[in-house]
């Protein structure tokens, strides 16, 4: 071969090995871009239940709502993207729920509550919806850790102790029942605190909790509500000769809402919780904004967003006081509007208004809406003052939640004169139509009697009760225990009770058992399911079909077996936050709920000081090794209930390392406690601490989420602790102390705490 040739054939075979490689280069792309695009999800909208398409909706929330690819995917971007799958198929739901209400024209239950302890949601929600299996699973696929998923997410911080965990509860129960309602409240940036301990003392913190995103919310600009306050009222005459008052020169703020989904268990309703995020108002600051005032209008926006930055502003101050009836007012006003404007979507005739809408009153921090609701009628409606009224007091119905004097709302008139001008006219009005006309007519002449039940509290300054309020204004006022009514009648509003005597009904409070059973305990409620079927979450009666088990050895065990895995996992938890070592096979002695002297958690430390000095002064001393184990928070401004934390906090410190004693007692106080954690604690309770002074509990929830999940009750004859005693029977409870008539009996003999303590000598 020439010279010539030999290049030429090398030549050729180059340009065809490069021509070969660029070939393999291109196929091997095409191939890779093929598989990458098998892997990817395909944006495919859909709703489906099964497990393939909960994992496929995950996929695609990583991908294109927080735009993440799965393998970059921190784990709370994986938790934020299953609570949007599974959002999915709750809004599905809940937009043909709302159609259903809407199309029949439905009468609705609206809740009024200034606190909501939800807790979290996503698990709550899959148990509810039925998708549980499906989720974890689908999780499961995706290398993921369903329980390290789930605890991503934050305790959702809008309520402060049982007031909130009941309006959480009742709402999950009217969706249960396939019950029209909508709850309202205020959307907190921050919740009540986030709890530290440091050498014994609570330290409260910021709880952020919606650092992380909220996924399960819906924004609502279009459903936006203006809110007025302060200025001043000016009276007019209208073109029929008639006394018509202007409030004038209003501050105004803008309500935007937040929709929560509510999921009731096993049923196609989902109802919804609406939250109220203060704004200042656009319009408002733009004018402050062009008039050269920029330091002004951003001072105001400031103070209007800061009515829904906080749970429970501190009211030790003038200042705090005006945001506390703020705030209520805010979300109020914002609440009766939005209702105003659904029934005008279907309605005119305002008479009928009490006929398709139900406003209860959760306690009295909403009592604001009876004169609100007056207001709207009349100044923005037109209508007359005894439509109004007959209106507003068939529509409002009121829940009492305390005994205690102290703890019923009453504010300043010079507050609401500057704050609610015109609502203070209003509440006088009130006040003077029902003591000229329903007093009057029933103690003519008796002064005394209308010093006794009025609105204002003659004082300086005059109180406006809002308690009383309540009474007057609705057509029922529920207690919330058979004892707690009773005491109602007989004490607190005695005189009203003699009014009205078919107004004051006891309405026992009550727990969801989807969360506070099925949900946190699922070795306990998969026994029950096993043995009664699975329709007791929503029909609790049925768990009466597991007494005939009560004597069966098999049963016994596995019950037993059950709650010492419930033990192990909380001593795990213990252990992991503490560092403390406590023992499964000890009792665990359980008193979880807010800081009060009238909660006495004061008590149950003498007790356990009581035990530890028996042990050291006799090593031999018998007893049951057992753990106390307590959870509360104390109110920032309440000095005595704090250092009874600290006590707490102090006792476990010396009892936990003394070794005299070998473990027979531990104190554990875990911080911050929150609803999550509760869950971890109830299924894991021996015994149940409720040992509030009798007469001064109104119900209590705490002892029936402990009673639900096996734990025997130690407590007084208070609250619901009596009806609790009637259902299980004496023998299966362990009650001590005096009664309600034996407190108020020694009270009038005259107590002395130290005769107590100098004739016990081991106290």
């Amino acid at each position: 071969m020439t010279t010539t040739a030999k290049k030429t054939a090398k030549k050729t075979a180059k340009k065809s090995a490069k021509k070969t490689a660029k070939s393999a280069a291109k196929k091997t792309a095409a191939n890779r871009a093929q598989a990458s695009k098998a892997a990817e999800p395909s944006f495919r909208f859909s709703t489906a239940t099964t497990t393939d398409s909960i994992k496929t909706s995950i996929l695609n929330h990583l991908r294109f709502t927080l735009a993440r690819h799965p393998e970059k995917a921190s784990q709370d971007e994986w938790w934020t993207a299953t609570c949007y799958a599974v959002r999915d198929r709750v809004l599905d739901r809940f937009m043909k729920t709302q159609r259903v209400h809407h199309e029949k024209k439905v009468r609705r239950a609206y809740y009024l509550s200034l606190e909501y302890l939800m807790g979290r949601l996503l698990v709550n929600n899959l148990h509810n919806s039925g998708l549980f299996e499906q989720t974890r699973d689908a999780l499961g696929e995706l290398g993921q850790d369903f329980n390290a998923i789930a605890d991503e997410e934050a305790d959702m911080g809008l309520g402060n102790g049982g007031l909130g965990r009941l309006a959480a509860c009742f709402l999950d129960s009217l969706a249960t029942l396939d019950l029209p309602a909508i709850g309202y409240g205020i959307r907190y940036e921050f919740g009540l605190f986030r709890q530290e301990f440091k050498d014994g003392y609570q330290i409260e913190h910021p709880d952020a909790w919606m650092e992380k995103g909220c996924p399960w919310e819906v924004m609502r600009p279009n459903f936006a509500q203006q809110v007025q306050l302060y200025g001043r009222v000016e009276h007019h005459m209208d073109d029929k000769g008639g006394f018509r008052p202007v409030w004038v020169d209003q501050k105004t703020i803008e309500g935007v809402p937040y929709d929560i989904a509510i999921v009731g268990y096993g049923a196609e309703t989902v109802n919804f919780l609406r939250l109220w995020d203060s704004k200042a108002s656009s319009e408002f600051d733009f004018n402050i904004f062009n008039d050269g005032g920029y330091i002004e209008a951003v001072r105001e926006k400031a103070m209007s967003e800061s009515i829904s930055k906080v749970l429970y502003p501190n009211d030790s101050t003038e200042n705090g006081k005006e945001l506390r009836l703020v705030q209520q007012y805010f979300f109020v006003s914002c609440s009766l509007k939005d209702i105003m404007r659904r029934f005008l979507a279907n309605h005119s005739d305002w008479a009928e208004f009490p006929d398709f809408n139900a406003i209860q009153l959760n306690d009295t921090h909403p009592a604001i809406a009876i004169p609100e609701l007056m207001r709207l009628l009349i100044d923005d409606h037109g209508l007359n003052w005894d439509d109004a009224w007959a209106i507003t007091s068939k529509t409002c119905n009121y829940t009492n939640h305390t005994l205690l004097p102290e703890a019923l709302e009453k504010w300043s008139v010079p507050l609401f004169e500057k704050v609610l001008p015109r609502h203070l006219e209003i509440i006088f009005e009130i006040n003077s139509q029902f003591l000229e006309h329903v007093v009057e007519a029933k103690w003519p002449g008796d002064g005394a009697k209308k010093a006794e039940l009025s609105i204002i509290e003659e004082g300086y300054p005059k109180m406006i009760r809002m308690a009383y309020l309540s009474v007057v204004g609705s057509t029922k006022v529920n207690g919330v225990a058979a004892l707690h009514t009773n005491l109602l009648k007989k004490n607190l509003f005695a005189t009203f009770h003699e009014l009205y005597p078919n107004k004051l009904i006891n309405m026992t409070n009550g727990i969801t058992p989807r969360r506070w059973l099925l949900a946190c305990n699922p070795g306990l409620s998969g026994l029950i399911t096993e043995k009664v079927g699975p329709e007791w979450p929503k029909y609790l009666n049925q768990l009466e079909g597991i007494a005939q088990f009560a004597d069966d050895a098999k049963f016994q065990k596995r019950f037993m077996d059950i709650k010492r895995a419930n033990k192990q996992v909380f001593a795990d938890f213990v252990l992991e936050n503490s560092g403390t070592v406590i023992s499964p096979d000890a009792l665990f002695d359980v008193q979880i709920k807010r800081l009060h002297e009238y909660k006495r958690q004061h008590l149950n430390v003498l007790h356990i000081l009581t035990l530890y000095r028996r042990l050291l002064n006799d090593p031999a001393y018998e007893m049951n090794p057992r753990v106390f184990i307590f959870g509360a928070k104390a109110a920032p401004g309440y000095a005595l209930a704090k250092n009874i934390i600290r006590a707490i906090n102090k006792i476990a410190e010396k009892v936990n390392n003394d070794s005299r004693i070998n473990d027979k007692i531990k104190v554990v106080f875990p911080q911050n406690y929150r609803v999550t954690m509760a869950e971890k604690m109830i299924p894991a309770a021996d015994l149940s601490e409720q040992i509030s002074t009798a007469g001064k509990e109104a119900s209590g929830t705490g002892n029936m989420k402990l009673a639900l999940n096996g734990a025997l009750t130690i407590g007084t004859l208070d609250g619901a602790n009596v009806e609790i005693c009637e259902e299980v029977g004496e023998e299966n409870i362990f009650i001590f102390g005096h009664t309600v008539d034996e407190v108020e009996a020694l009270k009038v003999q005259g107590y002395n705490p130290y005769d107590y303590y100098n004739s016990n000598w081991e106290l």
